[in-house]
């Protein structure tokens, strides 16, 4: 019976130390560090432990011995180097299990780098098409200064899926919520006055079909933001009913009153204008926890939207919760290394023949 294999303790040592200093230096930034699949953990160990016995400590069986007159001379022959670090494909088969073992327990850190994209935000735009948004104290006209801001917003929001719901009379939607900003810019830029019934403001429909859009996300936040000029004096939906809506599916709303105010004139017509609600959108926002705005030219309007920018990056810091980094490439990638490495050793240089 032959003794049991030696185990190569300075080999073990020599990849040990920098393996490990690597890994440190890797890992010198993470926070909250956690194992997913915390199972996997001893499960690795326990692999390990009867890797180490069958590999470094069990005595093999009997072998065939090769029987030579000379073979107490061949004993005293120096070692070579190759004999030395014979048993190196074995040292790295049991890091290549204990790297597999720690990758499939799915290592991550709370440490979240600038380049890791944050969460998205579903957005729906209900934008007021009604005849009144031809009027020209937001330059050129209130739809066209609206539709220039909103382009503006949406360049801006680039993991966010937004949909555009367009209403006069009634209310559609234009644009289901999309990724795809392009599209979204050009059928924004092609939107025109007339493409709907405008002889009426249907605010309550105008948010009812944006809730409706927004129903089956599954974004951790979730806003419409109410564009429109006038009171709500058509539809079969009352503002404050869709409120109540948006407030049940977690929905926040942000109203903007554009133009001016009830009682004052158009400066360049000197018509007397619409009559507006501010209230009523006061309401609908505080109830859903949005924010009521009121922008009488196309300059206070760009800085609405700029608020509501503001807010909704407040609102992804705060809700996205713990984020956290996958680390497991850290382990996967080297252990693949060193198998590849081992299986080179093994039909190379250290090939055992039978």
């Amino acid at each position: 019976m032959r003794k049991p294999a030696r185990v190569p303790w300075a080999m073990l040592l020599a990849l040990s130390l920098p393996l490990l200093a690597a890994y440190l230096w890797l890992l010198r930034d993470a926070g909250d560090f956690r194992f997913v699949h915390l199972a996997a953990v001893p499960a690795t160990g326990v692999g390990l432990a009867l890797v180490w016995w069958v590999v470094f400590m069990r005595a093999p069986g009997r072998h065939p011995t090769l029987r030579h007159a000379l073979a107490s001379e061949m004993a005293t022959i120096p070692r070579g180097w190759v004999t030395r670090i014979a048993r190196l494909p074995d040292v790295l088969r049991f890091f290549v299990i204990a790297l597999t073992g720690l990758a499939l327990a799915r290592p991550q850190t709370s440490h979240i780098d600038d380049e890791i994209e944050l969460e998205g935000i579903d957005i729906v735009v209900s934008l007021d098409l009604s005849g009144s948004m031809q009027a020209t104290d937001l330059v050129p006209n209130r739809l066209e200064a609206a539709k220039a801001v909103i382009e503006q917003f949406v360049s801006r929001r680039q993991s966010d899926r937004i949909g555009l719901v367009v209403f006069g009379a009634d209310a559609y939607t234009y644009v289901p919520l999309t990724l795809d900003h392009g599209t979204y810019l050009r059928m924004l830029r092609e939107l025109q006055l007339g493409i709907i019934n405008g002889d009426g403001t249907a605010i309550g429909n105008g948010l009812g079909v944006a809730l409706a859009r927004l129903r089956k996300s599954d974004a951790r936040t979730k806003v419409v933001i109410l564009l429109t000029d006038g009171e709500n004096n058509a539809g079969n939906i009352s503002p404050m009913e869709a409120a109540k809506m948006a407030q049940t599916l977690g929905v926040k709303v942000y109203t903007i009153l554009a133009g001016i105010h009830d009682g004052e004139a158009d400066p360049q017509t000197q018509a007397p204008t619409e009559r507006v609600n501010p209230k009523l959108l006061e309401e609908i926002a505080a109830l859903t926890g949005g924010s009521p705005y009121l922008a009488s030219d196309r300059e206070a309007l760009s800085r609405r939207f700029e608020s509501i920018l503001a807010d909704l990056e407040k609102s992804r810091i705060r809700d996205r919760g713990v984020l956290y980094a996958e680390l497991y490439p850290l382990f996967l990638w080297p252990a693949i290394a060193l198998f590849l490495l081992e299986l080179l050793l093994r039909f190379g240089r250290f090939r055992r023949l039978p």
